[in-house]
């Protein structure tokens, strides 16, 4: 074996499965032969002093120093010159010995691979636990308790030297020294048993079965897609543009999904929420803009009302941007007739999923020759919800982005809502995430409640969020949600749409 997926997993079925004393000191026994000599530290240490020492031993014969050379200078003086050839540095020495060949567990672990660690860990505590309760040796028990801490107090303290390409994080960290707690007070507190032995089993169960329950509901979904019959009437578009039967022709939903006509969002009440007043009622010319967003365009459909007795002549509006927008083409110049209004269109690109504003003003002549107005429009946000949409990943690849990404914002929980699951509803609904961890581990009551999120924009940009929030008593509820993203924009969008949902409904409660 050498990835760490399948170490993993190999793990994880030893300490569930690992049931009497010999599969439990067969099991001790391969592990003991993956990772080597113990303490780790101990012993990359004594090979790198062993290095260094051999290296002092045989630096004399071979540290020489050249003939000096006589050398001219830019000034025209001369300068002697001498070179001093010296032996490997002791960086080099440390590669060296991070290079040598090792047991591949150990090698995963020295690479940085703490999520391996942690799930070591965890099989090793299973393994005591569980040989504490078919065996009676007692001597043996405590030989395998210390055994255990010792490597995982050896995986800690490794991982905090120089021997690791990256330094232990606070998770595995807090995770090891929590299966030393265990190991250390097991006998004390029964219960930790019957969480490490029990109820681990039956909630990797109940993951099965919601992976299997998701993909049913997939698998009726798909085949609930309309299939076309070999006695379905055949609709030629350039003959007849009527419908047959419920079926849309499939050309015409292409053609409306493309140019956006389609879309059921575009109600009237859509539209009317997408106007954006850009100038006052008070103001000469008078302008709205009906924002439609679709996708990698954002089109400008701008009503200009002229409120004068004069005729506006050579009026034109100046958009620019401000973020990943980009304006296609300047609108061009108009006349308008007095108390008269006219319609002007702009198209605008957008290249990434971050909030960008759009700002301009209204130039034109007036009626005396030379008199040039200018009104200042108000800004326009555009809203990265609009990008976003609810998308699913396994855990594996949720784990794999979130170690990977290095943009989070972590946003503290401000909110009058008392019930977790509602909360957790607002938070997806406020951002277009969608919820990846299973409804069985959400249900029941308790007080604390933790799940993780994940949407992706229509550019292909993820965007990860984990919710972790508690309520004690009838206290309000606190915690945290932690947004990240491979952007900057994304992660500081996301927060700023949680604060804002919760300013709303502090105002609306208020």
């Amino acid at each position: 074996m050498k990835a760490a997926k399948v170490f993993r997993g190999a793990l994880w079925i030893v300490g569930e499965y690992c049931l009497d004393v010999q599969d439990i000191e067969e099991a001790w026994k391969h592990i003991r032969a993956g990772l080597g000599e113990i303490p780790i530290l101990a012993s990359e240490q004594r090979l790198l002093d062993e290095a260094q020492k051999e290296d002092t031993e045989n630096k004399a014969p071979e540290t020489k120093s050249a003939t000096p050379a006589r050398r001219i200078l830019a000034d025209g003086t001369y300068a002697t010159e001498s070179a001093l050839a010296s032996s490997v540095t002791a960086q080099s020495k440390l590669e060296a010995v991070k290079a040598a060949a090792k047991p591949q567990l150990r090698t995963l672990i020295l690479g940085g691979d703490y999520y391996l660690a942690t799930s070591l860990a965890s099989t090793l505590t299973k393994l005591v636990l569980r040989f504490s309760d078919v065996s009676h040796d007692r001597r043996r028990l405590n030989a395998l308790r210390a055994e255990a801490m010792l490597i995982m107090i050896s995986v800690i303290r490794v991982g905090q030297s120089q021997f690791v390409n990256s330094p232990i994080d606070e998770d595995s960290y807090d995770r090891i020294i929590s299966c030393i707690h265990v190991l250390e007070k097991f006998e004390q507190d029964p219960s930790m048993k019957h969480v490490f032995l029990k109820d681990t089993k039956a909630i990797f169960g109940k993951m099965v079965q919601a992976e299997e329950k998701r993909k049913e509901e997939k698998k009726a979904k798909d085949n609930k897609n309309t299939r076309i019959q070999v006695d379905d009437v055949i609709t030629f578009r350039q003959f007849s543009k009527t419908k047959h039967g419920d079926e849309a022709d499939e050309y015409e939903l292409d053609l409306s999904r493309a140019t956006g006509t389609g879309d059921s969002k575009d109600d009237l009440m859509s539209k009317l929420s997408r106007v954006v007043q850009l100038t006052g009622f008070s103001d000469p010319v008078y302008a709205e803009a009906y924002v439609n967003v679709h996708q990698f365009d954002i089109m400008l459909d701008v009503l200009i009302v002229n409120q004068t007795a004069d005729t506006l002549q050579n009026l034109a509006i100046e958009f620019a941007t401000l973020g990943d927008l980009k304006l296609v083409e300047r609108p061009g110049q108009h006349t308008i007739a007095p108390h008269s209004f006219h319609s002007i269109k702009a198209n605008i690109k957008v290249s990434s999923t971050e909030t960008g504003v759009i700002f301009g003003n209204i130039v034109y002549d007036g009626p005396t020759t030379g008199d040039s107005n200018c009104v200042v429009l108000n800004d326009i946000h555009i809203d990265i919800m609009d990008y976003i949409n609810p998308a699913f990943c396994t855990e594996t690849q949720f784990r794999s982005m979130w170690i990977e990404f290095e943009w989070e914002n972590k946003v503290n929980v401000n909110t009058p809502i008392t019930d977790l699951q509602l909360y957790l509803e607002h938070i997806m609904k406020s951002t277009n995430m969608s919820c990846l961890t299973p409804e069985s581990a959400l249900s029941g009551e308790c007080g604390f409640l933790s799940a993780n999120m994940y949407a992706r924009s229509v550019f292909g940009e993820d965007a990860l969020a984990n919710l972790s929030i508690e309520r004690q008593g009838d206290g309000p509820i606190t915690g945290h949600v932690r947004i990240r993203s491979k952007t900057q924009g994304i992660a500081l969008s996301l927060g700023d749409k949680i604060t804002l949902a919760a300013q709303k409904i502090a105002t609306a409660t208020a």
